[in-house]
């Protein structure tokens, strides 16, 4: 049975990272190019990695299951990515990064990990550079910095708000040019539907043509997954719409431990949900915070009439006003980490404040901001006694060029001018800490199996700070993986060709079919997307932003029932071999009900409040904290990494007690 140890390597902190470099078996160049590995996903870590590894001269196999790699959803990051850079000259570090970051995820992430992603952080900004990324300049030419939520210096380098489309492209610029020289063989729509271990180490997988139906067998030395998070569990999240946990799924059913994943982060700034029959919801950036201020009426009655469409956000005077989080968080104000701000907003809403027909929902206002930079610029530019109307027009300038894009979005979706009137908001689930279990090599529990990015634990603890996912992304696949795979590959070089022809790929590959064939076969009365809506809502109502004791063990049992309906029930038209979108949801929903159990289970266990994974039943009752989430280092300082066992209620729980050696475990305050 595989075991837990996080291969961290000995010695202080800031040495662990070079020291493990100057130490690890390396693999002669000559024989780099006899060696496969088998990269699944192809967003910012794996179109990175699949880079880098062809540049090293391995030979490469990436799949995805769009029809280009650029389709990842790597590219809707909008915000920024962070670097400790310090080019604001306001202190910042590769200590002041780490530590923000372990602070940030609530002491529940690997603090060796976490160094090494903010030491190598600076690297990711010079290759991206060096690749045309156009980040946002000064006046000087020098790259410019904003602040993201949860931080006191300025360490976000962005390109206005796409900058997860500009790096996805430099990624995918590597890669083409890998491509071009047969170093990487580019499989699209294709998707791994399982991975193959001969004598315990992971040689392959079973992929299935998305086009033809047509299953594929693909061998190879390593296999790394890539795939980005699972928040589409919840049915409803900001994830694209195929974003899914298949491919992580199915590695922990064959081994690989899964950790933390009650740990979701719900994002405080999306627009609002309109009706029963959406299918997503949008995503307004973080950024938008450096600038807006977070409000709702002060008085229940004003919030009512807002509610029933007789008065208008513009008409409520500044003293009738509660801009809670300066209110409650003065030192980080509007820049609270996403967990506090989006509970802030979830307490005031419960309360009645909501503004919205729903009311849920708050305000992101600007009118502050244009203000400011209104007068600014009248001053700039020499003009005596401004009229009101021409601050207004010079400030609403500033805002455009700095957020225009995100404006236009919000415009275009509900249809009124952010310019005039406040934006609504309220959070959604949007990133997923939790993920397959990792060690330091970011190898999990089956020998030759890696995954990076979203999809792995590591880094993030209970609570992602914003602009930290793509600097994860990039830094594993760029910096990480190329190294840690080299020295499990060392003693792979006289290996030769993997053959597929055996009785391991038969097995899986026929369980595979199997799974298909019943599918296509079972002629239920219910659509997959049925089944779907039925879980997000137990999710979002039971294990979402609020959970307690009574509620998890409802879910578990809830969604334990609504997978048994599903196997019975689920009709799937269309069939196997063919382009067949409904099969490869069924494949997918059939994933998140086994996961969504899992989920919650792992809640259940964890009683304490901890990130964006608040428990009713752990709070604090009294001091300047009073109200806030209640962690308990005691008791669960950390990792719940899971073992698979069938039923996902039958799920063994393996503990990777967490060392805080270099940050001293407090109590986090933002006020």
């Amino acid at each position: 049975m595989a075991t837990l140890d996080s291969k961290v390597p000995e010695g202080p902190i800031k040495d662990k990272w070079t020291n493990y470099k100057n130490h690890i078996e390396l693999v002669n160049p000559a024989n780099k190019r006899h060696i496969d590995v088998i990269v699944v996903g192809t967003g910012l870590a794996g179109g990175s990695a699949a880079a880098t590894l062809a540049e090293l001269g391995y030979n490469v196999k990436a799949f995805a299951y769009q029809d280009s790699p650029r389709r990842a959803h790597s590219i809707a990051a909008q915000g920024g990515i962070n670097a400790s850079k310090n080019y604001m000259g306001d202190g910042d570090s590769d200590y002041r990064l780490f530590y923000d970051t372990v602070k940030g995820g609530d002491y529940r992430s690997r603090e060796a990990n976490v160094y090494r992603l903010a030491e190598v952080s600076g690297n990711i900004i010079d290759q991206c550079v060096a690749q045309g990324v156009p980040f946002a300049r000064d006046y000087g030419g020098l790259l410019d910095n904003r602040s993201f939520g949860g931080v006191l210096v300025s360490r976000t380098f962005y390109a206005k708000g796409q900058t997860g489309q500009q790096l996805l492209l430099g990624a995918y610029s590597a890669m083409n040019r890998q491509i071009a020289r047969g170093k990487i063989e580019m499989f699209n729509r294709h998707e791994m539907l399982d991975v193959v271990k001969i004598d315990g180490k992971a040689r392959g997988i079973i992929a299935r043509n998305l086009i033809t139906g047509e299953l594929e067998r693909h061998s190879a030395h390593a296999v790394v997954i890539a795939t980005g998070g699972y928040g589409n569990v919840y049915f409803l999240s900001t994830n694209a719409m195929g974003s899914n946990v298949t491919a992580a799924w199915k590695v922990h059913k064959r081994g690989a431990f899964f950790a933390n994943p009650c740990f979701t982060q719900i994002h405080p700034t999306c627009i609002p949900r309109s009706g029963d029959y959406q299918s997503k919801l949008t995503l307004m950036s973080e950024s938008l915070r450096n600038d807006g201020r977070i409000w709702v009426p002060a008085k229940l009655e004003d919030a009512k009439a807002i509610q029933e469409g007789r008065l208008k956000p513009t008409q409520i005077p500044e003293e009738d006003r509660d801009y809670y989080l300066e209110r409650r968080y003065p030192a980080f104000g509007n820049l609270v980490p996403r967990d506090v701000a989006s509970r802030a907003a979830k307490e005031r809403c419960d309360a009645g404040y909501g503004v919205n027909a729903t009311g849920e929902a708050v305000y992101l206002d600007f009118a502050s901001a244009i203000e400011r930079y209104g007068k600014e610029q009248a001053k700039l530019k020499g003009l005596n006694n401004p009229s009101k109307e021409e601050i207004i027009k010079l400030g609403q300038d500033i805002i455009k060029a700095k957020y225009g894009n995100l404006f236009q979005m919000y415009e275009k979706i509900v249809a009124e001018n952010p310019y005039e009137t406040p934006m609504m908001i309220y959070p959604a689930t949007h990133y997923t800490m939790g993920g397959v279990w990792v060690d330091y090599n970011l190898m999990t529990t089956v020998p030759g199996l890696y995954c990076i990015g979203e999809a792995n634990f590591s880094d993030h603890g209970a609570n992602r700070l914003g602009a930290s996912a793509l600097m994860q992304g990039l830094a594993d696949g760029y910096f990480v993986l190329p190294y840690t795979i080299g020295d499990y590959l060392a003693d792979d070089i006289q290996t030769g060709k993997i053959p597929t022809n055996t009785p391991e790929f038969d097995a899986v590959e026929n369980e595979v079919k199997e799974r298909i064939e019943f599918f296509v076969n079972n002629k239920g009365s219910k659509s997959v997307d049925y089944f779907h809506k039925k879980l997000g809502k137990i999710m979002w109502d039971k294990v979402g932003m609020s959970r307690n004791e009574k509620g998890l063990k409802e879910a578990m049992a809830e969604i334990k029932a609504l997978r048994e309906e599903f196997w019975k029930d689920v009709n799937v038209p269309g069939n196997a071999n063919e382009m067949n979108a409904e099969l490869e949801k069924a494949g997918r929903v059939a994933d998140f009900l086994e996961l969504g159990e899992l989920f919650a289970k792992d809640a259940l266990t964890r009683n304490e409040s901890c990130g964006g994974h608040f428990r009713e039943e752990s709070v604090e009752l009294e001091g300047e904290q009073k109200g806030e989430a209640k962690r308990n280092d005691e008791e669960y300082a950390f990792v719940s990494a899971w073992e698979y066992k069938g039923e996902p209620a039958d799920a063994v729980l393996h503990k990777e007690h967490l060392e805080f050696n270099d940050i001293e475990l407090k109590q986090r305050s933002y006020k």
